[in-house]
Order: structure tokens, then C-alpha cells, then sequence
């Protein structure tokens, strides 16, 4: 038995394992359902080239994460790097973010785009607080960057990336994440191209080596107490506080922090008449699922972006990168690294092995690739990608979280919240939950762990 259980070995379990040893806490176990850790923060190696899980930038703006980076990893092994990205339509690249950037686009988007946004007022959202869609991210859009905008890039951006009804989301979830603009940058980004950097995502930090893998790794290395892999969640016993595996291992916990997907999280629970109604929710938390393919080319040709966005329809893909530009040790010498995405929710395999055909196809095309200078294909598929905010989401979440900790289980991170977060929200979800849990149940445990903090380190055989 152990009095923590942690769920999950990715950044914001390994994260709560840190905070846990780091407060002399010492008495948890943390088992992780694959065979290697990490969750979605890591990078696989195929034929000399690293592929990441999609794009995983580090992004600091807090002063304890920007010094917990620096003690554990050393920003000397990360590049730091001011983006390079686009949007690209009407075959033109025009720098990211569009609603700051509309120098070189059709003059008739132009002109959609500024008179929009001239007459964004009508949509006040204080005018119409009975409609249905008051708080939905359709409405916001139209209140705080016109109907020129909404059709030219956020509709069917949004539409591609979540494969779900801009008009059925919340847009709760926007935040720092859709920088917002003015009329007067609005006016000369339009007649001339504009070079600022804005947005959360403006510079970022990426490792020289290894991946983003390379964060995790230095991370887990703190660790004293051992990661289980191999060990997948099949019932939780939440009357008897008892954790059952599918390799037939059993756990007993008194508090469980849950950083994988709270859908599985529910489906999980034995049924007991206190969490039947809680569990029969699971099936209304949305997720669409993203495949991420990569490929590796041999190539003379120079992509000197970061990252483009595709808001246009004929492009079967909302994303292209090149890891090769946040790291020259992610590709052989004179070879570039590129990958793409594109969503769905609830499709078949037959439509996704379709999708994935028409994806290669299409974007070596636009990227002007040979199939004779692809070294070699990584297809990768993430069953979890982007939380869904929908408004039944925003009525219920909150009440599910409330419910949970009442029977001592914590879900947290961007799966287990069920939310759209980084990896810096991820460290600080574990330190945030630890503090918690410390000020409420372990104060008068602490001083026993620390003091057997010797013995347990040499027990595990990590110090002589």
C-alpha cells in the first residue's frame, strides 16, 4: 500500500512525484500504463532522424517554472527561438497570427477582415445574453474580430483542428492562446508586411538533443522512488481505496492523483450506486484524436519555418512543421524533418487510413517532395489530442472534479482535467496539488519522511 497513488508517468505525474520527494513526502507510488514514460511528451528515433508526438515548445512565463527548468535541465542545452510561422491561403504565407497580418492576401479578404471588424460591435454579447449561444466561440469570435475574420481563417481553422461546430464550442477556453488585435495594427498589417512577434508562443525553448524526450528524461532522473511501467489501469475500487491493474497487481491507496484522461478515469470506477451517475458521464467528455505523420528527407531544399497553418478546406491538414529548425540534431546533415496533422472524432479506420493517404499526398505536393527523397515515414496516432469545450463541458466539469475529491481522488492535467493546457501548466499542476495535499493531510507527516529520507534513498540502492 501506499498512501499516494499517481496515475500516470507523464510531465504532470512525474511533476507530482517531484513536488511530492521535494516536500519529504516519500510514501506514493506512481505507475504508468506503456512501456515508456512521458505521456505525449516524447520523441521516437527512426533512421537518424527524431520524431516528437507533434509539437511540444516549451513556454515560460513563470518565475518558479523558469527556475525549476534552469536547476533541473539547464536552459544551456535548449535553443532559444524566436517563431517562424505562418498562415497559408489563397497561395500566399502570411505571418502568424492572421488577425495582426493580412499584408499580401486578396484584397476582398482584406476588406471582409477590417469592415468586420469595424462592425464586430453589433455581436456584444451583453445584447444577447439570453441567446443560446452566449458564451459560444462562434460569438466570441464575431465580438472581438468580425465576420471577415471568422470566415477567412477562425471558422475553418477551429472546424479543422477540432473537428467539431465552432457554434457548439465555449470559448472558455481561448484565452492566451488567440492573441487579440486593434484597428490600428489591424490597418498596417495590411499595408505592409509586419515583422512583430505577439502571443504566448512568440519565442520558445526547444532541446539541442534527444527530442522533447530529453525534458522528460531530466525530470525523471530526479525522481527517487521508481516509475512502474507497464502497469494499466483496470478497476478502481473507490469504497475500498483499492487499485486494480490489468497484470492482475493490486494497490491499496488512501489518496489517488489521476493525470491520464478522466474519461478512462470514470470508465474505470466499479460501479457503485454513490458514482454511477458520475461514471455514466465518461461517454460525454469529447476528444477528437489526431494522427501525426512525419516524414524524414533527403533534400537540398531549405524550409525555413517553424510551422504553418492550412485554414482552407482544400488542405486536408491544419498543420505543418519542421522539428529540423528547432533543432539541427533532429535530422542527418543535409536532410529536413517535417510533419503534419489533421483530426477527427468518431470516424473509422477505413476513413482514417483515407485521410492519411490524401494528407501525404497532398502535402508533399505543397511542400514540393519527391517520394524519392523521403528516407523514411513515422505515422503516429494520438487517441487523446484536443479537449472539446462544449458547452455541456462547462456545466459539468467542475461538478465532476468536486465529486471525485470527495472520495480523495485529484484529477489533474491536461487529460485529467479535461482541459487545453502546456507543458509548463502540466510541472505546475503537480506542484499545485502537492501543496494542497500537504497543507490538508500531510502536515503531520512530513517531519517522520524527512527524517527517514536517508534510509529510503539507501533501501532503493541510490547512494552508498
Amino acid at each position: 500500500m501506499a498512501r499516494v497513488v499517481i496515475i500516470g508517468a507523464g510531465l504532470t505525474g512525474i511533476s507530482t512525484a517531484y513536488h511530492l520527494e521535494k516536500n519529504g513526502f516519500f510514501d506514493y507510488k506512481i505507475f504508468e500504463k506503456e512501456a515508456q514514460i512521458g505521456g505525449l511528451c516524447k520523441s521516437v528515433q527512426q533512421d537518424g532522424f527524431t520524431f516528437d508526438y507533434t509539437g511540444h515548445l516549451l513556454h515560460i512565463n513563470d518565475n518558479y517554472f523558469q527556475d525549476l527548468i534552469k536547476n533541473i535541465v539547464n536552459l544551456d542545452n535548449f535553443n532559444l527561438i524566436a517563431r517562424k510561422s505562418f498562415v497559408y491561403s489563397h497561395e500566399k504565407y502570411t505571418p502568424y497570427p492572421y488577425q495582426t497580418n493580412l499584408y499580401g492576401l486578396p484584397t476582398n479578404v482584406i476588406e471582409d477582415c477590417i469592415c468586420g471588424f469595424v462592425d464586430r460591435k453589433k455581436y456584444n454579447l451583453s445584447r444577447n445574453n439570453k441567446s443560446k449561444n452566449t458564451y459560444s466561440y462562434y460569438q466570441w469570435v464575431l465580438q472581438n474580430f468580425g465576420s471577415g475574420f471568422g470566415k477567412h481563417f477562425f471558422f475553418p481553422y477551429q472546424q479543422k483542428i477540432f473537428s467539431y461546430d465552432a457554434r457548439k464550442l465555449s470559448s472558455t477556453w481561448t484565452g492566451r492562446f488567440v492573441p487579440k488585435t486593434s484597428l490600428r495594427n489591424l490597418i498596417k498589417g495590411s499595408v505592409e508586411e509586419n515583422q512583430d512577434t505577439v502571443g504566448y508562443n512568440s519565442k520558445f525553448f526547444y532541446p539541442k538533443k534527444g527530442g522533447i524526450y530529453y525534458l522528460i528524461k531530466k525530470f525523471a532522473q530526479q525522481l527517487l522512488n521508481p516509475i512502474q511501467t507497464n502497469f494499466c489501469i483496470k478497476t478502481i475500487d473507490s469504497v475500498n481505496k483499492i487499485l486494480i491493474f490489468d497484470n492482475g497487481h493490486t494497490e491499496k491507496y488512501d489518496i489517488l492523483i489521476n493525470t491520464g484522461p478522466l474519461d478512462n478515469l470514470l470508465n474505470s470506477i466499479k460501479d457503485t450506486h454513490k458514482l454511477q451517475a458520475l461514471k455514466n458521464t465518461s461517454s460525454k467528455l469529447l476528444c477528437n484524436s489526431v494522427v501525426n505523420f512525419n516524414l524524414g528527407v533527403f533534400s537540398e531544399k531549405t524550409y525555413d519555418k517553424h510551422w504553418i497553418y492550412y485554414p482552407e478546406n482544400i488542405y486536408p491538414f491544419y498543420r505543418t512543421g519542421f522539428f529540423h529548425n528547432y533543432s539541427e540534431n533532429m535530422a542527418p546533415k543535409g536532410c529536413s524533418n517535417m510533419y503534419g496533422e489533421f483530426s477527427y472524432l468518431k470516424k473509422s479506420k477505413n476513413f482514417i487510413n483515407n485521410k492519411l493517404e490524401l494528407c501525404l499526398k497532398e502535402s508533399k505536393k505543397l511542400l514540393e517532395i519527391n517520394d524519392k527523397e523521403i528516407l523514411t515515414e513515422k505515422i503516429l496516432h494520438i487517441k487523446h489530442a484536443y479537449v472539446i469545450y462544449d458547452m455541456w463541458r462547462e456545466k459539468n466539469i467542475t461538478k465532476i472534479h468536486n465529486t471525485l475529491k470527495l472520495e480523495n481522488i485529484h484529477s489533474i492535467g491536461r487529460y485529467g482535467q479535461w482541459k487545453y493546457s502546456s507543458m509548463q501548466e502540466a510541472v505546475l499542476d503537480g506542484k499545485q496539488v502537492v501543496e494542497k495535499l500537504i497543507t490538508n493531510n500531510f502536515a503531520q507527516e512530513i517531519r517522520y519522511w524527512k527524517i527517514s529520507h536517508d534510509k529510503i534513498i539507501k533501501d532503493q540502492n541510490l547512494i552508498k
